[in-house]
Order: C-alpha cells, then structure tokens, then sequence
C-alpha cells in the first residue's frame, strides 16, 4: 500500500470547523428549547425534553469538540507531477489519486469563516467529480492552484 500523502490542512482549521459546528448545533439548540417550551405549554411529560437536552449535550460535545481535531488528523494532501493523492476520513478512511491530465478547472474558496482565519479551500473538478482540499492558509491555497492549473495544463499539451 502507498505511504500516506505528507501535506497537512492549516491548523486553523480546527478552530474555522469548531465555528462552523457551533452554528449548525446552536439551532440545534433552538430545537431543543423550542421542544422545552412547547412540553410545558401543552403539559406533555418531561422526559422528552431531558431526552432533547441530552442528545444536544452530546451532539455538541461530538461536533464541536470532538470532530474537528479528529478530521484536521486525517485530512492530507499531496501533489505530484501525474496526479494528485488525497486522504480524509475519521471511521472510512478514503485515499484518492486525481490524475492531472483529467483535471479541467482549479478554484479556490473562502467563505466568512474561513476568511476571518485568512484560510481557503482549494477545489479541482475533473469531467465526472469534483475534489476539495479544505482550510489551507490563503497563500498557500493560491500557490497550489496555481501549481495544480499549470501542471494539468503542461499534460493536456503533452497529449
């Protein structure tokens, strides 16, 4: 089997995922206080909301606390002259080889989170699939799609 690619995500992006994690279960949150609210209106038992609250406990706890370490440990990249090897996954671990010469576009991204860390994502489309490498420093994001762009372009000449 071939060696794990060597390229790690910024660091950064443990802390960009925690924040996006605390958006996503916060209405969650609301979900839970809403069930809270309706129990003690209409008089239904209290074990549902203690049940809501627990599962929302947990849930944060996974999501925000737990998840994203666990994915920036996985994630890695690597870009070689004929492909491109990428590695992510927490319980599935998927290893995938993107050939240059089917890549046809390269962009980069950043949404508000991102930016306020001065990350971006990188994203290589080939005919069939698109491929995302996340939460790279804004640099270096750029020095790779660029990177990636010119050697898809010197094998599409080549051929």
């Amino acid at each position: 089997m071939r060696e794990p690619p060597k390229n790690r995500i910024a660091l950064d992006a443990i802390k960009a995922w925690k924040i996006t994690a605390i958006i996503y279960i916060s209405g969650l949150w609301l979900l839970t206080i809403g069930t809270g609210v309706a129990i003690y209106i209409f008089d239904f038992p209290y074990w549902v909301t203690m049940i809501a609250v627990l599962i929302s406990i947990l849930s944060t706890y996974f999501f925000v606390f737990v998840l994203p370490a666990l994915r920036w440990k996985r994630w890695r990249y690597e870009i070689f002259e004929q492909e491109i090897y990428i590695q992510y996954g927490i319980w599935v671990m998927t290893r995938t080889l993107v050939p240059m010469i089917r890549v046809q576009h390269v962009d980069t991204k950043q949404g508000p989170v991102l930016k306020k860390f001065r990350l971006a994502s990188v994203t290589i489309s080939t005919a069939a699939t698109t491929h995302e490498i996340p939460a790279l420093n804004e640099e270096d994001a750029g020095e790779l799609r660029d990177r990636i762009s010119a050697l898809a372009r010197v094998d599409e000449d080549d051929v």
